[in-house]
Formats: structure tokens, C-alpha cells, sequence
């Protein structure tokens, strides 16, 4: 008797693999997008709500819209938008391939950011990044070290000093080489290898100013406003200052100071208090990169210290 319960032979094995093969890959583009599309979806409610949370801010808690500000760590894993052509938030509606607007810049990327502020109009304004696969900007310098008096006391240049005191990075020439030891402390990592800084204390002041800012001084010149940093204890503030030249009488040590002369401990409080002050370094930092970036002081935008 012959036997009827026969297997599949192999090219019909190999058939349905193929077609197995050819509906899967059919199929995984679209729920790859389809996942994308969750993720964009996610990104662009979160965005709305650090909108909505950062107008909160403004509106209720009275936080200055010049240095307001929330970022978004964005879900999504493919540069730029695939859910949608047009894409609208806060009545701000951008599309894809369209160039940078005042209220759109950038293109959103795999592990990018969303970083939500406002014009000088205080009109939104969203910039958007891609990552560097944490999805975490990175900066240059350790923006997580808060210990910016360091270099200062470690030098040693305050041994047998009076109360007082000005050391800036542009002087050409200081006594003992003070400037010059305190540079030797400074870390590799550290935000004071870029821009310009000094240290200040004056009569009446029981703490050392460290003021610093991206600009070269002695390039902007003398009698110039602009942004500062400045870090006196634990607090950190953005305000701004006013440049000024030094030993003007010797060409040869001549140079332009962070800021003009502060003989008296209200000349300190006074640019404190027309600035903002910040618990730590990284928040005052990312107040001070807005202000360059998408504030009154965007001509120095190119100053800002690059990875």
C-alpha cells in the first residue's frame, strides 16, 4: 500500500519562508513608523505642557521672561518629523523643510531637545537639537562644577594680601605673577579656560566676586555693556557689567577689564541685584547661553564656549 501523509518538500518550504519574508518586511516600515509616530506624539504633548508650565511661571510666579526657559529631552529615534508635514504648537506652526523662523529653529533629532523661551517681543520660541545619544546636551566644560572660587584659594596668591583685591585674566602684567598662578590652578574642565574672568573683593565686602563672561574683553573694547555670570558664595547671578581699559598710561601692560572700576560693597550689590540669581552653575549657565542665544545680547552668540 502506498503511504498518502507526505511532508512539505523543500522548495515549498522555501516558498512560504519568501512570502513569510516579503509580508514582514511589508509590514515592519509601517509599524516602525507607526511607533515613531507614538514617540513624536509624546514629545509634542510634553513640549505643549513646558509650555504651559513655563507661561505658569511667568504669569503666576512672576519669573522673568527674559530668562524663563524649559527644556524637553525629546522620545523620538529619526531626525525630524514623520507623523506629520505642518506641525503646530502655542499657535506657532512649522513645516517640515521650511527654514528658521524668530519663533522656530532647528530640526528635532534622535535624542535631541526641545529648549521652550521667549523673544524680547515675548513671543515662544522653540529651538530644537538633536542628541548625542544620551539626549543630554553637552558642554565643553564640567557645568556640574559648582566650585568656581577654587583656583583663587588654591594659588595661594592671597597670602598676606589686604581685604582687597582685583585679579583679571586679561592683565598682562601682575605682581608676583599672581594672575598667572591662579591660571595654573584652573582645571581643564573648568568654565574659566574660555572667556574672560576675575576675582574682586573690596573694603566693605566679606566675600571674593568671581565675575566671568564669553567675550574677550579686549576685543569689544573699553566702555561696552555686557553679560556676566558672577559667582559669590554659593549663588550664582547673570547680570551685566561695563568694560574698562586699565593701565592705560602703559601700552605695553594695557588691557580691557571685565568691568570698570567697584570701589565700594554697593557697587557689587547694585549689579547683583539688576541681575538673576541661580542656586547653581548649570542653571545660571543655561540663563546666560539664552541671553546670548535668543536675548539682547545675541551679537555675542559666537562667543558662547563649543564642544
Amino acid at each position: 500500500m502506498q503511504r498518502k501523509d507526505k511532508g512539505f518538500t523543500l522548495i515549498e518550504l522555501v516558498v512560504v519562508i519568501a512570502i513569510l519574508a516579503i509580508l514582514i518586511g511589508l509590514l515592519v516600515p509601517s509599524y516602525t513608523k507607526y511607533v515613531e509616530q507614538s514617540r513624536e506624539s509624546t514629545d509634542l504633548a510634553n513640549v505643549r505642557a513646558a509650555y504651559d508650565e513655563m507661561m505658569a511661571a511667568i504669569n503666576l510666579d512672576g519669573e522673568d521672561p527674559k530668562t524663563a526657559t524649559q527644556t524637553v529631552q525629546l522620545k523620538q529615534k529619526i531626525n525630524d518629523w514623520q507623523s506629520a508635514k505642518t506641525i503646530t504648537i502655542a499657535g506657532i506652526s512649522h513645516t517640515v523643510g521650511e527654514s528658521n523662523t524668530e519663533n522656530w529653529e532647528g530640526t528635532p533629532g534622535a535624542g535631541g531637545q526641545c529648549v521652550v523661551s521667549l523673544n524680547a517681543d515675548n513671543s515662544v520660541k522653540f529651538i530644537w537639537s538633536g542628541g548625542n545619544g544620551s539626549g543630554v546636551k553637552s558642554y565643553p566644560f564640567n557645568i556640574k562644577a559648582n566650585n568656581l572660587q577654587g583656583p583663587l584659594h588654591e594659588s595661594g596668591v592671597l597670602n598676606g594680601l589686604d581685604s582687597y583685591y582685583e585679579f583679571d585674566s586679561r592683565c598682562k602684567f601682575s605682581s608676583e605673577g599672581r594672575v598667572d598662578r591662579i591660571k595654573s590652578h584652573i582645571k581643564p574642565d573648568s568654565l574659566l579656560n574660555y572667556g574672560t574672568w576675575a576675582y574682586l573683593r573690596r573694603p566693605g565686602t566679606t566675600d571674593s566676586y568671581l565675575f566671568w563672561t564669553s567675550v574677550n574683553t579686549d576685543k569689544v573694547g573699553a566702555g561696552k555693556t555686557i553679560p556676566v555670570l558672577i559667582n559669590v558664595g554659593n549663588q550664582f547671578y547673570i547680570s551685566q557689567t561695563t568694560t574698562a581699559t586699565r593701565n592705560p598710561a602703559t601700552p605695553a601692560n594695557k588691557y580691557v577689564a571685565i568691568s570698570d572700576h567697584l570701589y565700594y560693597s554697593k557697587d557689587f550689590k547694585n549689579i547683583l541685584q539688576q541681575g538673576t540669581p541661580y542656586s547653581t552653575l548649570e542653571e545660571a549657565y543655561k540663563a546666560y547661553e539664552k541671553l546670548l542665544t535668543n536675548g539682547e545680547y545675541e551679537k555675542y552668540k559666537d562667543t558662547l564656549p563649543e564642544s
